[in-house]
């Protein structure tokens, strides 16, 4: 099997992924209501009893929406950090103490035997939200890297998701459509700035420092229904890579969607 993965959701609706190797499932956030991931992971022949730990990025709610339920229903650990785990506890409910791990931000954990083994790194990154982090995960050579809920791409970012084999990455909103949508100025504002969320433009600026000869696949991701489409997101970046000077065949490079309401098929991630 080696190393895949599925977007269950992804959105400001709430946002949850899978990541398995032969010997190792774990859920990245669980942001809609137990049910609705329950259903999710059904349409990708998964149980909540496959799943070995959940990995939290941060606690809002379109990330730990349905967290408590599931990990109370299949007893499962929550890995977060400290801060995350002091703003979440609430919201969550009770969670045995022997199932809360904390993670310290930077550092890595492993699941799994040698040869289906899943290392999970995390990173910090800039978010309106206690602590929050993203997650590369590495079976062998192979790497897939969550970059989602940033302001901005850091150099430190850069440097831990660089040469990547796949990333999901954020591609929030269109800049203009955000300006001249309906959100009060105060939220336009929290969203445009370094705690907010990546633009598509901002995702192609940042897309062309992380491109390298292993980057085969990018998944843009929690794109805003009220202020993106998914076709002006991949055309948008397309076209920054291109200013650039990044021209690829199609067996080359591809840009994927994800979707708010259904899972991506799972997609293997291999070294090219």
């Amino acid at each position: 099997m080696g190393l895949r993965f599925t977007v269950l959701a992804s959105g400001s609706t709430g946002n949850a992924t899978i990541v398995q190797t032969e010997d190792a499932t774990v859920l990245i956030d669980a942001g809609l209501s137990a049910k609705k991931l329950e259903g999710l992971m059904k349409e990708r022949s998964m149980e909540g009893h496959h799943i070995d730990a959940i990995m939290v990025t941060h606690e809002h709610s379109d990330h730990i929406k349905g967290l408590g339920a599931i990990a109370r229903k299949y007893n499962l650990p929550v890995y977060a950090n400290e801060a995350t785990w002091e703003h979440m506890h609430k919201h969550v409910g009770q969670i045995d103490a022997d199932k809360r791990v904390i993670m310290q931000t930077g550092t890595a954990v492993e699941f799994g035997g040698m040869l289906g083994r899943l290392r999970v790194e995390s990173y910090a990154i800039s978010h309106d939200a206690a602590e929050p982090v993203g997650y590369c995960f590495y079976n062998g050579e192979c790497k897939l890297s969550l970059v989602t809920d940033l302001g901005y791409m850091s150099d430190k970012v850069k440097q831990q998701v660089i040469d990547s084999d796949i990333m999901v990455l954020e591609s929030n909103h269109d800049t203009e459509m955000l300006r001249m949508g309906r959100y009060p100025w105060n939220i336009k504002r929290r969203i445009l700035s370094d705690i907010g969320h990546l633009s598509n433009e901002a995702a192609g600026e940042a897309l062309c420092e992380l491109m390298t000869d292993r980057t085969q696949r990018v998944y843009l991701a929690h794109l805003s229904l009220d202020h993106n489409q998914m076709d002006l997101a991949k055309l948008t970046v397309n076209s920054v890579l291109e200013n650039r000077g990044f021209f690829f065949k199609q067996d080359e490079f591809a840009l994927k969607e994800t979707y708010h309401d259904r899972p991506t098929p799972w997609d293997e991630v291999k070294r090219r």
